[in-house]
């Protein structure tokens, strides 16, 4: 019997990309949200728990106002299953209809998405202005339908990305739980890990992307217990990563992954490759299928699975009010690790090709085209405003690319704070120390709440380079936690070193029956 044909018009692959692309940029899975929000009510740590509702708090505005959960809205990966019964009507290819449809989504006027793509990787790293192309794989399968998953993955995620070929012989689990211990935040955890086992390199890589769009089920899975090998590893990944003590942002606490993901697939006799890859709190995927009867139809989701968090409730142990325009070293030096701050004033804004502009005029003798004396620089690269908005979804990116400019920046310039997002490495720790000049954080993940605290903006320098630009930002109670102090202590160090000791202690004494 012959197997009917299904005729897909390729505007409707296009138009199903951009509304997916849309509708992902400011609907967190229900999934995920479930799972956080329980990890919200359990976690003990002050620190995190506070930035657990702070991802909470802004994935609720977020969904209301219909703007992106985070300022990074990624680059674009797409998996599409295509049934070898169906049939694209179209004169341009299957990569053209998508990457049109990322145009039309990232060009919306309604909610423009950040374009963060670069076409040449090597010389010049020129932004295609409209986030395409997209990374796209393509599988023939049975049917004759059009199955695409299609995800937005940031790129403090995507660069914590690793790979390894193991011996035959070699724990996994062992590599996976080591690599998680040196990764760092700048992940922008509580979020999930996925491992790709076997292939080859490519197809090890693969795997684990593929496998990170699946549902979140892991308190399903420990409840039956696992019947597999791939479920068993997920179970014992899940609590060797989470007993680590990372926490959300890396600030020490209970919950660093709600979730772990393995795949494997026939290897080589002589190799084990294995892939680990992090998927941060944005958590952006949708899977729908186009059958030729017209674009997929997307439903909200339901909201009431949003918990209200109360932001006077994140604030509940305690914070300092900051006024940035009157802010002094003396000051500066009395806050304290972990410490909460809602900062309020004038700051300035920079990330990387603003640092190297910077550097570059100070090795060359020159001005620099703002003062920073006395001034907090925030590490940020917000998406347009629209409407009556001030500045567009505004969350911090991560910091350590700053870290080779951080001392000459320290020396030259009188900065006397600076924000963004994860660790710090040991040199500009030692520069932190040197020049007085305290690190904070804010949250990733609360790209559209901290905007909220932004009640003016306007460009100062650098305007060619768009959202890498100089702003100067007015705010009002910005919260912001201490992460490293002008004595040179780290949260991020000290956090999960401190909840690490906890629930190894809390483990003993269980299994004493304490």
């Amino acid at each position: 019997m012959t197997k009917r044909i299904r005729t897909i018009a390729g505007e409707e692959i296009t138009r199903s990309v951009a509304d997916a692309l849309q509708y992902i940029s400011y609907y967190h899975p229900p999934d995920y949200i479930r799972s956080l929000s329980q990890a919200y009510a359990r976690e003990q740590s002050p620190a995190a728990k506070n930035a657990i509702g702070q991802i909470l708090m802004n994935s609720r505005m977020a969904a209301f106002g219909r703007r992106p959960i985070c300022q990074d809205t990624g680059l674009v990966v797409v998996f599409a299953k295509i049934g070898m019964n169906a049939r694209i009507k179209s004169e341009s290819s299957f990569a053209d209809l998508v990457n049109e449809g990322v145009r039309q989504a990232y060009l919306d006027p309604e909610n423009p998405l950040r374009a963060s793509i670069v076409k040449d990787p090597l010389a010049g790293r020129v932004n295609t202005r409209d986030n395409t192309p997209a990374v796209i794989h393509v599988d023939l399968v049975r049917g004759s339908q059009l199955e695409i998953t299609i995800a937005a993955k940031g790129g403090g995620s995507e660069n914590k990305s690793r790979f390894t070929t193991l011996n035959p012989s070699a724990s996994v689990a062992d590599w996976v739980v080591d690599t998680m211990s040196k990764l760092g935040s700048g992940w922008c955890p509580p979020g999930l890990i996925s491992v790709g086992i076997g292939g080859s390199a490519e197809k090890a890589m693969l795997l684990a992307k593929e496998a990170m769009n699946e549902p979140i089920n892991m308190s399903e899975l420990i409840a039956r217990g696992p019947s597999s090998a791939e479920e068993a590893l997920r179970i014992e990944l899940y609590e060797r990563i989470n007993a680590l003590g990372i926490g959300a942002q890396g600030l020490g606490g209970l919950t660093t992954v709600v979730d772990v993901k393995v795949a494997t697939y026939p290897t080589h006799a002589a190799s084990k490759p294995v892939a680990l890859i992090p998927q941060c709190a944005a958590n952006r995927h949708l899977t729908f299928t186009l059958d030729g009867t017209g674009p997929v139809e997307l439903q909200p989701p339901d909201l009431s699975e949003w918990p209200e968090i109360d932001r006077e409730d994140l604030h509940a142990a305690g914070v300092r009010r900051v006024n940035l325009d009157s802010l002094t070293k003396e000051e500066t030096a009395s806050w304290g690790c972990g410490e909460t701050l809602l900062l309020s004033g004038k700051m300035l804004t920079g990330r990387d090709a603003a640092h190297k502009r910077m550097v570059d005029l100070i090795d060359a003798g020159k001005p620099l085209p703002v003062d920073l004396r006395g001034r907090v620089i925030y590490y940020v690269g917000p998406v347009r405003a629209v409407r009556d908005e001030v500045v567009g979804p505004a969350g911090p990116t991560t910091s350590s690319r700053m870290d080779g400019f951080t001392e000459k920046m320290l020396a030259e310039t009188g900065l006397i704070a600076m924000v963004g997002k994860a660790e710090r490495g040991p040199a500009t720790i030692e520069s932190i120390v040197k020049h007085k000049t305290p690190y904070l954080i804010a949250v990733g993940g609360a790209a559209y709440l901290i905007s909220k605290s932004i009640k003016a903006a306007r460009l100062v320098a650098f305007e060619d380079l768009g959202m890498e630009a100089i702003y100067e930002f007015e705010v009002q109670d910005m919260p912001v936690i201490m992460a490293v102090d002008v004595e040179g202590n780290s949260i991020h160090n000290s956090g999960p070193l401190e909840w690490r000791r906890r629930m190894a202690a809390d483990s003993i004494a269980r299994n004493i029956g304490l």
